[in-house]
């Protein structure tokens, strides 16, 4: 396609003019990125700041994205407005006011009135949320991006003809700021310092932007009307191709983040990383010279969905670190893929705010699918698969013969997939966990006819489709029994090892286990036995009985996280215990005795408390003898349950002599460390105790636990002060407190011993 220039349009001696100030560009670029600095690092700094209020739940960052793209369609609706009603100077002017009027909202922080997020709508509660406090300052710089670009297009300098590569340096200082917040503002800066930063920022842009508006021309309006050949350029199908290419990539950086947090924590770094592969497969394509050709993009696509496809639903994930690394490759090609047709699509400078408006309405309804729409529609995370099979449809070549065509090709190959569905449906067959070799010799013979068939399109797609039915409905060793979703996460219940045990499971994490049948095939009677982390001989049952043993008798017990409910069997009769639990399905699923009967048969009485336990258990009235800190997202333990001003306000619903006790096991995070250097700064003792004895889980259904106990006094912990390992305070570790936390540091301590 080729460019109007500036000739075109600018009078003579107006572009002499500019074309004179040679560091017009330099100017704009700088604009640019410090703009784009600062709107991409408010999105992890507040996200952090809200996190406590939600739990510590993934699906934040989710609810957070679709409002940031909300927004950011809503500034390049008000750029794209501001262009087509007033001259470039006039526009800019306009904007400076509308600068001031943001520069007075700050600094950043949550607006008055939003304290706990209400049972049900907790995604529209956060939106509103997030409008409230950060709205204006998004939206100011969200439009101050395509303004930029439209000003510099209409300036007259020489350079003026392709402003699409200032859209690089926008993108680059959004990839700075995600880089820069997990490795250097989220480690060394509190909360409170960053807001503080941020403003500074904000400062130095203004002051760019002032100077970059007075280069504007006022002679000639931003968006001068197009040519009749631009205008059928632009038409319909255009902008839907626009639209589409932009959405699909946009939910897919939603989805892979929910996917790759499930396991490890909700925490910036792991939010910023697919973000910035997104924000530089910009950079790496809007450029007159692409960093990697798209013919090579395209070429490489099927050799890492064809594996991605085989390994995305079901399975344990053992290799987690290969699993990662698969899943961020395969999402930065599909970006790349799709993002390059974009730019190959893209329209005269002319329509350049139009093309900016609908590649953010893409963006936007990409989002507000994967964060949204999918948490409502479906049970469990299809959202990923469709959209790595929709990222397949965007393939260039795939409707090369047009739509009908494509479908007539396409049918017959789906009908396997159809199929698969169709007797899952009726028969619900389970497939022996003697099967597993075969299973995966066959997802191996699937993957190779992937690759043999990479040159077939619709071949190829169906291909894919059937990977995804056939991993995420055929398990072998494992009956799916139910599958519910909230907006805390995805939960599964099934039965294992032929119908002996029972498990729920969220991620790769089993959460707790009941055993249904003995050895003998007998089914088993009275009361269950816990399993997994609570099994009789581990360090989290030990803690409750000598808990019990040195007061004599335990009066009120409060236990965050509820799980199974596998905790309630620990109760000895005459005691008060409490659950808090903010998830209500996990709630829903404990109390089924269809489902897990440890809280119908053990503790039937018991209450329930729905609410995040930092809010619900200091709000308690009563004082607890024991506190056991049980919960889990997946492997990932919420951080903000463990910072300085938890821990005191746990200890402040502490009876005295009691004892808290803290469940740290993660296959990620040390926080043995962490959680030594909180009890120390509150004045607790703290004994720490790894179990090793648990043995082969599908033999004993047992698991290896890390518990921390922790008291006032080395006398309230009873024996555990004597055979438990004393925690002393780590230099090397910081405080966590609610103004400041660093998962990505003790996750690389952990892995490297750094």
């Amino acid at each position: 396609m080729s460019l109007f220039h500036a000739s075109d349009r600018i009078p003579p001696g107006l572009d002499r003019q500019a074309a004179g100030i040679r560091l017009l560009p330099f100017l704009y670029g700088l604009t640019l990125f410090v703009s784009a600095l600062l709107l991409f690092s408010i999105q992890p700094m507040f996200a952090k700041m809200v996190l406590p209020k939600l739990g510590g739940a993934p699906a934040v960052w989710s609810v957070a994205m679709v409002f940031f793209q909300t927004v950011l369609l809503a500034g390049y609706a008000y750029a794209h407005l501001l262009n087509r009603l007033l001259q470039s100077r006039r526009a800019a002017m306009f904007h400076m006011a509308l600068v001031g009027l943001t520069a007075m909202a700050l600094p950043i922080s949550i607006a008055p009135g939003w304290s706990a997020p209400p049972s049900e709508g907790t995604a529209l509660w956060l939106f509103g949320l997030f409008a409230c406090s950060i709205g204006l300052p998004f939206f100011t710089l969200s439009a101050s991006a395509p303004l930029l670009q439209s000003w510099f297009a209409a300036s007259g300098h020489r350079q003026a003809g392709n402003p699409y590569v200032l859209y690089a340096a926008s993108n680059l200082g959004s990839f700075a700021a995600l880089f820069a917040y997990p490795i250097a503002i989220e480690p060394l800066l509190t909360l409170k310092a960053q807001a503080a930063g941020w403003s500074f920022g904000f400062a130095g842009f203004v002051l760019l932007l002032a100077i970059a508006s007075l280069f504007t021309s006022g002679a000639v309006p931003a968006a001068a009307p197009a040519s009749a050949q631009d205008e059928a350029g632009a038409g319909a199908v255009q902008r839907m191709r626009w639209i589409g290419l932009a959405a699909v990539p946009s939910g897919l950086v939603i989805a892979v983040t929910a996917h790759l947090t499930t396991d490890i924590a909700a925490a910036p770094f792991l939010w910023v990383l697919p973000l910035a592969i997104y924000l530089l497969t910009f950079v790496a394509v809007f450029r007159e010279r692409p960093w990697i050709a798209h013919a090579n993009v395209v070429r490489l696509v099927p050799f890492v969905v064809a594996p991605l496809a085989v390994s995305l639903i079901g399975g344990d994930k053992v290799f987690w670190l290969t699993v990662i690394a698969l899943n961020l490759v395969a999402f930065a090609l599909l970006t790349l893929m799709c993002h390059g047709e974009l730019y190959r699509r893209r329209p005269s400078p002319r329509r350049l705010t139009e093309f900016y408006l609908c590649t953010s309405l893409g963006g936007v309804l990409g989002g507000a699918f994967a964060g949204l729409l999918a948490p409502q529609l479906f049970n469990d995370n299809y959202e990923y698969p469709i959209l790595v099979a929709l990222a397949v449809l965007c393939m260039p070549g795939f409707f090369a013969g047009g739509i009908r065509k494509a479908a007539t090709e396409l049918w017959p190959w789906l009908l396997p997939s159809a199929v698969l569905v169709l007797a899952w449906c009726m028969i619900r067959p389970q497939l022996s966990a003697a099967l597993e070799l075969p299973f995966q010799a066959g997802l191996a013979l699937l993957a190779a006819a992937m690759l043999f068939q990479r040159q077939k399109m619709t071949r190829f797609f169906a291909l894919v489709v059937l990977s995804f039915v056939f991993t995420g409905l055929w398990r072998p060793g494992m009956a799916p029994i139910e599958t519910a979703r909230s907006f805390f996460g995805v939960h599964r219940v099934a039965d294992v090892s032929g119908g002996k045990a029972r498990i729920l499971y969220h991620g790769t994490t089993i959460h707790g286990a009941q055993r249904l049948r003995n050895d003998d095939g007998t089914a088993v009677v009275g009361s269950p036995s816990p399993l997994t982390y609570y099994y009789a001989q581990g360090p989290l049952a030990e803690a409750i009985d000598v808990a019990r043993m040195t007061h004599g008798a335990l009066g009120r017990v409060a236990v965050v996280g509820l799980g199974t409910g596998s905790l309630a069997c620990h109760r000895k009769a005459g005691e008060q215990w409490t659950f808090f639990e903010i998830d209500p399905e996990v709630i829903r699923i404990a109390r089924d005795p269809r489902l897990f009967t440890f809280l119908s048969n053990c503790a039937a009485d018991a209450t329930v408390v729905a609410g995040d336990a930092r809010l619900t258990l200091e709000a308690s009235p009563d004082r607890y003898d024991l506190i056991v800190l049980d919960a889990f997202s997946s492997d990932s333990i919420p951080a903000h349950l463990l910072t300085r001003e938890a821990m005191a306000g746990y200890l402040a619903r502490l009876s005295p002599g009691g004892v808290i006790v803290a469940h740290i096991s993660n296959r990620h995070l040390d926080l043995a460390p962490v959680v030594a250097n909180v009890a120390q700064s509150l004045g607790l003792v703290s004994f720490l105790r790894e179990d090793d004895q648990a043995g082969e889980f599908m033999t004993t259904f047992a698991s290896n636990a890390r518990v921390v106990a922790m008291a006032r006094s080395a006398d309230d912990t009873g024996r555990v002060a004597e055979q438990w390992r004393p925690l002393f305070p780590d230099p090397k570790s910081s405080l966590w407190t609610d103004d400041y936390s660093n998962i990505l540091g003790i996750m690389l301590r952990m892995k490297f011993g750094w």
